[in-house]
């Protein structure tokens, strides 16, 4: 990445995503409000127009907004109160990957979503998420050069620059493969564990990303580990190509720059692959802040992507005193300007509503402990400073009833399991029924936003196993590669899934 000189950084050391998945994760950022509230539910989700977000706060005193890259917007609206928009995205904006709940847990993703590109793995010569990425970063380039160029009394900028990688599937250019010793790629630290010992919400995930029908061994595991550094130090380039224009340019004397994450990724840990799920490696995201009047260091503080909202506006010029909603999060400019904030909450919420669950998921992560609340399921309680693999569930132990009490009243203040699940799936219907409409009529609304003639034809519009995310994917990589070949494991049935028990999920 390009060097920052003097500009002083802080590395936040525990930020959490507030959805472990990208459409609900990014619309809760740009919102400053939890998934819930906005009816973010899955990467199918229309995100509300009549929705405030933090280019609406930006505009409101006084910003010119711009959005470059990937934003995952569903809907018609796709701006969201942003002046101008340079790309197209890479993923639908439609209902095509609208999750279905009444499915048996073995159905194929919505999205085209398996495991498949775990055994795909290796360098490339061009990929999908190559050609977006590069222009991203070819238009923000262009933009800092342009908003250079404007008079001095020209309204300040906020310009969200977005890509996609790393992501699947897990190819690198070689040049950036070449930059790593295969002998020297570490494994995970939390080795597979077996789909009959896993807890519900992750057998959930075991069927739902087909992990059952596909024999993931160590080279596999090995080489898509290898891609993946791969794909940071090569997304790490292009972000180092957008803070050199803006040093050459002279805005980065004046700029605040925020690098942040919409998600982890398992990357083979405890057997798992990709997000969706609560545990740290997927709902733990990197959280960079660097610019003037900023307090150097690394903080300790636990965090999520929704505090990002207040912090802008106010790092901005102050949180407009009429946004007519109550915002999630809590500004970071106390705790980045001087240190610390004595009034810092230190509290996370995430929330998962999309594919392969039993219904919503809800982590709290207060001080050192994460709870999880499994709609239907008994919750997970880890200690995450002396277990920080989240190998022991704690929850059962009645040595921290207290505990699990006190963390489960915050995970249901004004939430209730299972009003929401109701919610979601009457969501689920509706959007599935216009889908199948749509489907059958050959008249499926695109929205896919068109900076450029061709641009609602791009990259992946479709949902399924032949039209989604990775067949697509795959369809555009060079060299191609064979497909992988399914390898059904007949011993692991959704038969070991606990039946959930839902006459409790709704009490407080």
């Amino acid at each position: 990445m390009a060097e920052r000189g003097d500009c002083a950084q802080i590395l936040t050391h525990a930020t959490s995503c507030n959805s472990p998945i990208c459409a609900p994760s990014r619309a809760s950022f740009m919102a400053g409000r939890l998934c819930p509230d906005i009816d973010a539910y899955d990467n199918a989700a229309e995100f509300g127009a009549s929705v405030p977000t933090i280019a609406h706060f930006m505009r409101s005193v006084g910003y010119d907004t711009t959005l470059c890259g990937k934003m995952h917007f569903i809907g018609p609206d796709q701006m969201h109160g942003f002046d101008e928009r340079l790309t197209t995205d890479i993923y639908p904006a439609n209902f095509a990957w609208a999750a279905d709940w009444s499915k048996p847990v073995t159905s194929p993703s919505p999205s085209g979503a398996s495991v498949r590109p775990v055994l795909e793995a290796g360098p490339c010569t061009r990929s999908m998420q190559m050609d977006f990425d590069e222009e991203v970063a070819f238009k923000a380039k262009q933009k800092i050069f342009d908003l250079a160029r404007r008079p001095d009394d020209a309204n300040p900028f906020f310009l969200v620059t977005s890509f996609t990688h790393p992501h699947p599937p897990f190819s690198a250019p070689q040049a950036f493969w070449d930059l790593y010793d295969p002998n020297e790629i570490d494994m995970p630290d939390v080795s597979r564990i077996p789909p009959e010992d896993l807890d519900p919400a992750s057998q959930y995930l075991y069927f739902g990303h087909r992990r059952n029908r596909y024999n993931i061994d160590d080279d596999a595991v090995r080489r898509t580990r290898h891609a993946y550094y791969g794909m940071i130090s090569y997304v790490d380039v292009l972000i180092g190509q957008v803070l050199q224009t803006l040093q050459e340019t002279g805005l980065d004397e004046n700029t605040i720059i925020i690098f942040a994450s919409d998600h982890g990724e398992m990357l083979g840990e405890r057997g798992m692959w990709y997000k969706m799920t609560m545990y740290e490696w997927s709902v733990r995201v990197p959280l960079i802040i660097c610019g003037p009047e900023i307090d150097a260091g690394r903080r300790e503080e636990i965090v999520s992507l929704a505090d990002l909202a207040p912090s802008m506006a106010e790092m901005g010029g102050g949180i407009p005193s009429d946004i007519p909603v109550a915002l999630a999060g809590t500004s970071l400019w106390r705790l980045t300007r001087d240190g610390h904030d004595p009034n810092w909450p230190n509290l996370a919420i995430s929330d998962y509503s999309a594919g392969a669950a039993p219904g919503p998921i809800r982590m709290v992560r207060k001080d050192r402990w994460k709870y999880v609340d499994v709609c239907g399921y008994p919750p997970l309680l880890f200690d995450l400073e002396h277990d920080p693999d989240e190998l022991n569930d704690l929850a059962g132990d009645e040595a921290h009833n207290d505990t699990v009490a006190g963390l489960r009243a915050i995970a249901r203040d004004r939430h209730s399991p299972e009003d929401y699940k109701t919610r979601i799936e009457q969501s689920q219907r509706e959007r599935i029924f216009l889908r199948g409409l749509s489907d059958a009529s050959g008249t499926d609304p695109n929205w896919a936003y068109v900076a450029q003639d061709g641009d609602g034809d791009r990259f992946v519009r479709g949902g399924g196993l032949k039209h989604g995310a990775h067949a697509t994917k795959f369809a555009l990589q060079l060299p191609r590669q064979p497909e992988a070949p399914e390898q059904i494991d007949e011993s692991a049935s959704p038969d070991m899934i606990p039946e959930p028990d839902y006459s409790t999920a709704g009490q407080t």
